[in-house]
């Protein structure tokens, strides 16, 4: 299922994340202890580790102990030495064969690894949600100008396509940090054994094929002793990055709520609440949400770093699935921050106006004077400082500021200095346009500026950038299917003895 983000400089196919989350179910450890059974079955038959008639009754084994636990959940342990017992009622103590050179070590090393990818890819998928709102948001009002803060304090105007860009170029970057981790993720700890792999032949890399795996991780004590620390911190931090930049861009919308009148703002609906005693208040729910989820997110990710840390390797502190919560948050999370961005209000005029009733142009006036006026910058930057302590003593907003009190100013300036020339380098006309926010964001040529034209590049780039995330998405989860279509066909036939 598609769906088309159309912008004013492009129209990108998306594939709709919770349709493709919903092709690939939830599915608990029993399910992956049987696949990992299938596998190994079709293993050590093929590697003559047992004879294909004794495979035959262990691959039908398998199958009649999935269908019971099909039929009664309390079976489905994900826990191989409960399975095991099942596994004999079925075909006898020879079946148990099927473990040959295995631990159940190897066997929860793999499993967190299958749990991991797959969660990687529902996280990649709730990441694409929320980079396509921001992008959405973005291309509506492109070249609106908004206030933008450092140290909380106004500091140069923008444009709102510039500001959203930036929060999407995050989730971006961890975009390409979560695929960079998949391939790490997706990588084999079977056949490893306990940890120093075993005397049978066990073939590595087809049980690695047979799961849909990439490749293996060569050492085997590594592969089940250390990997799963490194990697579990790989992607425990890389949902607490996607958690620290949706929480920083609801801090920006909820500075909004001290004013008494925002630029930007929740509907009211679904996603803000009432006071139960003061009948004005309209709280910000959706965003009170995202701030908790965000927060827990990092402290799952925190708690996980304090589990592995100066753990002995083998120990079972950091093989918990802390990561794959952190991630299950972070996708969470994701899914409500698209969902709240479709709530938001945003008002052009009344964020034109913030920046109106503000200094934040200044800036511009300092550079103007350095490049027309042959003025130096710190002279510039100093009369353009005494600007705004004139303005702001005498509560005139830029505009405002008479055009002989500016001459004024920059005279004592210069003298500071003491420059020779005197006189304000502008007319009045191009004062009074050094100080529009217009002008300043127009003037911008910098990569990556505010500019009107450098906004749409970007905006064009990251929608780009978006559908071929959304299409690795899409091929991973096909490789993955392609890869278990092709191991259940290998264990049929030894099942049936086609």
């Amino acid at each position: 299922m598609l769906k088309y983000l159309m912008t004013g400089v492009a129209i990108v196919a998306l594939v709709t994340p919770a349709a493709a989350q919903q092709a690939r179910p939830a599915r608990d450890g029993f399910y992956w202890l049987n696949e990992l059974n299938r596998a190994a079955t079709v293993m050590v038959v093929e590697t003559k580790i047992v004879p294909k008639p004794l495979g035959k009754t262990i691959a039908e084994s398998v199958e009649k102990v999935g269908i019971r636990a099909d039929a009664d959940k309390k079976l489905r342990s994900s826990d191989y030495l409960q399975v095991e017992p099942l596994l004999i009622e079925e075909g006898g103590p020879d079946v148990t064969r099927l473990h040959s050179g295995r631990s159940r070590q190897e066997i929860g090393a793999v499993t967190r690894r299958l749990t991991q990818r797959e969660q990687v890819l529902k996280t990649m998928l709730s990441l694409d949600k929320a980079r396509a709102s921001l992008l959405g948001f973005a291309a509506k009002y492109p070249d609106a100008l908004v206030p933008a803060y450092t140290h909380g304090v106004q500091a140069q105007p923008i444009s709102f396509g510039h500001w959203l860009l930036g929060y999407s170029e995050a989730l971006e970057r961890d975009s390409q940090r979560l695929k960079a981790a998949y391939a790490d993720v997706n990588r084999s700890a079977m056949g490893t054994g306990a940890l120093g792999t075993s005397s049978f032949p066990v073939d590595r890399n087809r049980l690695a094929q047979l799961m849909g795996f990439e490749g293996v991780i060569t050492n085997s004590f590594g592969a089940n002793q250390i990997a799963p620390i490194d990697t579990g911190v790989e992607l425990a931090s890389i949902a607490a990055s996607i958690a620290v930049t949706i929480s920083t861009f609801t801090a920006d919308i909820q500075a909004q709520y001290r004013m008494s009148t925002p630029w930007i703002i929740l509907e009211e609906g679904e996603l803000t609440g009432t006071s139960s005693i003061m009948p004005q208040k309209r709280n910000p729910s959706g965003m009170t949400s995202l701030r908790i989820i965000t927060g827990q997110v990092v402290g799952d990710t925190v708690t996980y770093l304090v589990k592995a840390h100066n753990t002995p390797a083998g120990m079972s502190d950091y093989k918990g699935d802390d990561s794959e919560q952190a991630l299950k948050g972070a996708a969470s999370a994701c899914d409500q921050l698209a969902a709240f961005i479709g709530e938001l209000k945003f008002d052009p005029a009344r964020a034109l106006d913030e920046v109106n009733a503000d200094y934040s142009v200044t800036t511009e006036l300092a550079d103007i004077l350095q490049r027309e006026g042959e003025v130096p910058f710190r002279v510039g930057h100093h009369f353009a400082s005494e600007l705004v302590t004139f303005g702001r003593n005498a509560r005139l907003r830029p505009s405002e500021i008479k055009y002989t009190d500016a001459q004024r100013i920059y005279e004592t300036a210069a003298k500071d200095f003491k420059i020779s020339v005197v006189k304000l380098p502008l007319t009045e006309a191009r004062f009074r346009q050094a100080l529009s926010a217009e002008n300043m964001v127009q003037s911008s040529k910098g990569l990556g500026g505010p500019q009107p034209a450098e906004v749409q590049r970007m905006l064009k780039e990251q929608q780009a950038t978006l559908a071929k995330d959304s299409k690795w998405s899409q091929d991973k989860g096909a490789a993955l299917d392609a890869a278990s279509k092709a191991m259940h066909e290998a264990f049929d036939k030894i099942r049936t003895g086609a």
